[in-house]
């Protein structure tokens, strides 16, 4: 507002103006003018509207008007004392009532009217999280979880702007980007070791782990983020978030059933290839339109904990074959019982929605079921990838046989 002061006192002083008033649309309507001594004076009412009333050529009013606009469509602020002075702000006035027609024109932050009303910048730096009963059907996911929403952001920057904001999928977006980067590392460091240490066989059985695990938490995290993009983006990056559950079981089974079944070639294709079978199946199924809704919930459980449990079949076929002394110290089993355990336990706690189910409002933004289903899965990742270290280890130093080359027979 300083500027638009300025630039009436400087026509008035040249003599373009004599008497100028400006109106401006922010819920403050402010009045410049210049007095009989040539002062500046203010004065702030509610308005809708912007005018220009004052003596001069029509040119140089119109131009006034023009250049005032300009200067008023840059401010950032949401209230007046944003954009003005100390010395003026003494001379404003404020309406903090709300009439009803005031707010009847605000449309909401998620509709296509907003995006063309109010600049993007304003909108992501303004949001706030709301309660769950406020949200749009298609955002409304956990109702155990009370405050601390985000509202619809139509925009990708606004919601990756949020992770550094507190609200229901801090935690959500925080535990799997933290994982995704902490795999990235790991990955990283195992596929650049020189082939004396790590062979490019074994490079290879462990990027099929290390792939599963980095789409997983990267798709977790991302859907996580955009979830509240729209209703398209939130569908979108949920099958994503799905897929990757599936990718990392498989990938999880690679290198468990490569170096278990490391002497015995015929069962470990057959293996191999069910477990393909079966995560292609529940990408499948994740794909399912309906596969996200909230009341499938316990749906999508059983689907990904029925898939992890259908390793118990090679394990007891290891262990016929092997013994149990063997599946425990050359397998790992214990290491893998401990993975199995860590995923079955998130899945229930985030099928059962526990504690906030027992507790409800209390957990909106710290330790929801959710949040410690992500906590669960890095910590099985983790624990699996320990195991089948072990497992490579034993098998490729300690190894009693060679990889034996034996026909398919059925």
């Amino acid at each position: 507002m300083d500027s638009a002061t300025n630039l009436l006192e400087r026509h008035s002083s040249t003599g373009d103006l004599s008497n100028a008033e400006v109106e401006v649309t922010t819920n403050v309507k402010t009045t410049f003018g210049m007095d009989s001594s040539g002062n500046s004076s203010a004065e702030a009412v509610t308005t809708t509207t912007a005018t220009l009333r004052g003596s001069g050529s029509d040119e140089v009013e119109e131009d006034i008007f023009e250049q005032v606009k300009m200067i008023l469509r840059k401010r950032r602020g949401w209230g007046p004392e944003d954009s003005l002075s100390a010395n003026d702000l003494d001379l404003l006035e404020y309406d903090d009532e709300l009439g009803e027609e005031d707010d009847a024109g605000c449309p909401l932050p998620s509709t296509p009217e907003d995006t063309q009303l109010i600049e993007a910048e304003v909108w992501e730096a303004s949001w706030k999280v709301c309660h769950y009963k406020n949200l749009p059907k298609w955002l409304q996911d956990n109702d155990f979880l009370h405050r601390g929403h985000r509202p619809p952001l139509p925009s990708f920057r606004a919601c990756f702007k949020s992770i550094f904001r507190v609200h229901t999928e801090t935690g959500n977006i925080w535990t799997h980007l933290l994982g995704c980067i902490a795999f990235i590392g790991v990955a990283t460091y195992f596929i650049t070791r020189p082939s004396v240490e790590i062979q490019t066989q074994e490079k290879i059985v462990f990027g099929a782990f290390f792939i599963g695990a980095i789409v997983c938490l990267g798709f977790s995290f991302a859907f996580h983020t955009l979830s509240c993009h729209s209703v398209e983006m939130g569908r979108l990056f949920s099958k994503l978030d799905y897929c990757g559950i599936a990718l990392l079981i498989m990938g999880s089974f690679v290198p468990w059933l490569y170096y278990g079944f490391y002497c015995h070639y015929q069962p470990k294709v057959i293996y191999l290839s069910v477990v393909c079978v079966l995560g292609v199946l529940s990408i499948v199924v994740s794909l399912w339109d309906k596969f996200s809704e909230p009341g499938l919930r316990p749906l999508r459980a059983g689907v990904f904990m029925s898939f992890g449990l259908s390793g118990v079949i090679p394990a007891i076929h290891y262990s016929i074959m092997e013994g149990w002394f063997s599946q425990m110290s050359r397998a790992s089993l214990g290491w893998l019982i401990l993975m199995g355990l860590l995923y079955i336990l998130g899945a229930l706690l985030y099928a059962l929605r526990v504690p906030e189910r027992w507790f409800p409002g209390k957990f909106d933004i710290w330790g929801q079921s959710h949040q410690i289903f992500h906590i669960l899965v890095i910590a099985a990742a983790f624990v699996h990838y320990h195991g089948i270290s072990e497992m490579a280890m034993y098998r490729v130093m300690y190894s009693e046989c060679t990889v034996p080359i034996e026909p398919i027979t059925f």
